[in-house]
């Protein structure tokens, strides 16, 4: 045998030998990354950190023609590490309300393709599931870009002790449901979420239908199924029908052909770690009773930087007539920047929470 083969395959051997060691190195930091995801809510794949990765990884490589293959080779190796990863958050127990079928089931399996979905029937029960250790997270809808904010949810903020660690977007598109042989003609009734009811309010005007309020669209969709009355129809997904045995009469009958419902993920601990570009966070608070502490409060949150993409006020259960305010910004509130405003605000604040920040996608 040449010399010179010998001699590569020898250093080949040896260095797949390193490589046996630092690989099994690396999934065991891949472990506890997924550890920390699985406390954290957040989901496997991180576009951000990937980036960041392969740009470090390929300044190592001079030889531009190897710095090709080499940026492969980690795509292949970080592939390896999120296919790890998803088989131990198999164990991962996430909440949602609703169940099979229902936005909220969808935009859990969008998150957390591989984790078990648990299904209750109130936000209040989702959220309490996470605060007892029941779940990891909780996936609950805190706004529809047609129907605003969905209140019980961002009551649970306020209330609650859970942090936000995780935002998505779900294009909603509302259908009618009736049991199979129904005509359009025959329907009465619509039965859906109250936030379904009215994003789909002028189709029910429209056709004259009494709109009934049920606590969840597949649910309502589930009901309609049961009771088998072609009178009685359910607005709710295309999924839903084909998962309890519904007809879809008519598609997209929602008011906003942008109909977009937007989903956080909610945790026990803080996400830590995030990028210095494109972090959001979401803080809430009330004011002290006295002139001008609403307008000083927003000046301290444009003083540190932060820039205000949403700011809403909910009325209070326990007061009559006083409410607290919801703030969504750009910038990270656990940076330092972030705890010098929260040290600000607590100056003309007599309730504060940074409920988390999460990378806005």
């Amino acid at each position: 045998m040449d010399n010179r083969l010998k001699e590569a395959r020898e250093v080949i051997d040896r260095v797949d030998r390193e490589m046996a060691k630092l690989f099994v190195e690396r999934m065991g930091a891949a472990k506890l990354v997924a550890e920390y995801k699985m406390d954290h809510g957040v989901e496997i794949l991180d576009h951000v950190r990937e980036a960041q990765v392969i740009e470090r990884g390929s300044a190592r490589v001079a030889d531009p023609a190897i710095r090709e293959y080499y940026v492969n080779f980690l795509k292949d190796v970080m592939a390896t590490s999120r296919s790890y990863q998803s088989r131990l958050v198999e164990g991962m127990r996430v909440a949602y309300c609703g169940t099979e079928g229902a936005f909220a089931h969808i935009a859990t399996t969008k998150l957390f393709p591989t984790a078990r979905k648990v299904a209750f029937s109130t936000f209040d029960e989702a959220y309490a599931s996470v605060e007892d250790g029941r779940c990891e997270v909780a996936v609950l809808p805190v706004e529809n870009s047609y129907n605003g904010e969905v209140g019980q949810v961002t009551d649970l903020m306020f209330q609650g002790s859970l942090y936000l660690v995780g935002m998505t977007e779900l294009a909603v598109t509302q259908d009618l449901l009736a049991p199979k042989g129904a005509r359009l003609s025959e329907i009465k009734e619509v039965i859906s979420h109250t936030q379904a009811l009215g994003q789909c309010a002028e189709y029910i005007k429209e056709h004259g239908f009494i709109a009934s309020e049920y606590s969840n669209t597949a649910l309502a969709a589930k009901y309609v199924a049961e009771r088998g009355d072609p009178t009685v129809a359910a607005i709710a997904s295309a999924e839903a029908a084909e998962i309890f045995g519904l007809e879809v009469i008519e598609k997209n009958i929602n008011s906003a052909r942008n109909n977009t419902t937007r989903f956080a993920v909610f945790a026990r601990a803080p996400r830590d770690g995030l990028p210095k570009h494109g972090v959001h966070s979401v803080i809430l608070f009330t004011v002290r009773n006295e002139a001008g502490a609403l307008a000083k409060a927003i000046d301290v949150i444009g003083k540190h930087g932060f820039n205000m993409q949403s700011l809403r006020s909910r009325p209070m259960k326990e007061l009559l007539f006083e409410y607290y305010f919801y703030v969504e910004a750009e910038g990270d509130v656990e940076g330092e920047e972030g705890r010098k405003m929260m040290e600000e605000l607590s100056e003309y604040c007599d309730r504060l929470r940074a409920v988390g920040s999460f990378v806005k996608k």
